[in-house]
């Protein structure tokens, strides 16, 4: 069974949360940045609960073309289309019992999202080509980087389908809010790339994980595995430093080593202190302007008052990609 590392507060709140909705057999609407394990915690509630032993479907939903929306949830029957030479379960068939995990709900289309509604309103339906209605106890659970209620807002989710998909909500909370998960979870990646590469043990120095732990992660969880992972190739010690950090990832230019990243410890400088209180408001207020901008940098510059080339510099710094708050 797949489990959440983690032994901050916040994924302590988020395992009890795992557990109540284990056993409460409903839609999940499960909401995070990208890269915080959406995914791993579908999975964690499927396999705490009753239908453990049935199978859980993941599907992206942005990777499901429009034309194919039914076919791909429903199946088809023989003679449906051309070169149906026989009946083809959907997904919604392969996860009778156990759980359909939608990732990216929020890129489906006015189409798919009738379509999938029409489904939850009853749990019937019917394979493309017709024949008689279907009834599958697929549970369903929903995932995405977006704010539903804001799409809802902006007219580009259904509201109804939103009511159905959010029975029990879940936010994940992004590595920053993670207090000393940092060093947790850099040390097991350590020891997975060793154990995968099988390649000599190696372990952060104190300058490194420092960095590590004041670093604001806008790639959350995944971007921490990929730097665990360059981070091992390039240092040719068993001790990785800044340097080798440096060197794996240069977005850690210029990263204050701040003691277990908490900028409010007393034993900190007045000025690393203030540092990193700084890099983390800029990435929470660009983070926030963006998503009100819809991904527009133009727009952006105009709400915020701040030159576009300015803003351009401040997103690079902070790894914060434009695509992520278009709306779809």
């Amino acid at each position: 069974m797949p489990i959440m590392l983690g032994q901050s507060q916040a994924i302590q709140a988020i395992r009890a949360q795992l557990q109540r909705y284990a056993s409460c057999d409903v839609q999940v609407l499960i909401e995070g940045e990208t890269g915080t394990g959406k995914e791993l915690v579908a999975r964690e509630i499927h396999y705490a609960s009753a239908r453990r032993d049935h199978p859980f479907v993941p599907v992206n939903c942005g990777a499901i073309p429009d034309s194919l929306i039914e076919n791909e949830l429903f199946g088809h029957g023989r003679g449906a289309f051309t070169d149906a030479k026989g009946a083809q379960p959907g997904l919604i068939d392969h996860a009778r019992g156990g759980t359909l995990f939608l990732d990216e709900v929020d890129a489906l289309s006015d189409k798919g999202q009738v379509t999938l509604l029409r489904f939850l309103q009853d749990n019937e339906y019917r394979p493309v080509g017709g024949g008689a209605a279907r009834v599958s106890d697929a549970r369903i659970i929903a995932a995405t980087n977006a704010c539903l209620e804001q799409q809802v807002a902006a007219g580009r989710f259904r509201r109804d389908l939103h009511y159905r998909l959010n029975a029990l909500y879940l936010r994940l909370p992004p590595l920053r809010e993670r207090d000393d998960d940092v060093a947790l979870l850099a040390a097991h990646f350590l020891g997975a790339v060793t154990a995968r590469l099988h390649g000599p043990a190696k372990c952060w120095g104190e300058d490194a994980m420092a960095a590590l732990a004041a670093y604001a992660w806008p790639g959350n969880v995944r971007e921490l595995d990929n730097v665990a992972l360059r981070a091992y190739m390039c240092a040719d010690a068993a001790v990785i430093g800044l340097a080798e950090l440096l060197r794996a990832e240069p977005a850690f230019a210029g990263t204050e080593a701040i003691p277990n990243g908490r900028a409010n410890a007393p034993s900190l400088g007045f000025s690393a202190a203030k540092t990193h209180a700084i890099r983390k408001f800029e990435y929470d207020y660009l983070t926030d302007l963006m998503q009100q901008a819809g991904g527009n940098i133009s727009a952006a510059a105009r709400l915020s008052g701040t030159e576009r080339r300015q803003l351009g510099k401040l997103l690079r710094k902070h790894g914060i990609g434009t695509k992520q708050f278009r709306p779809h």
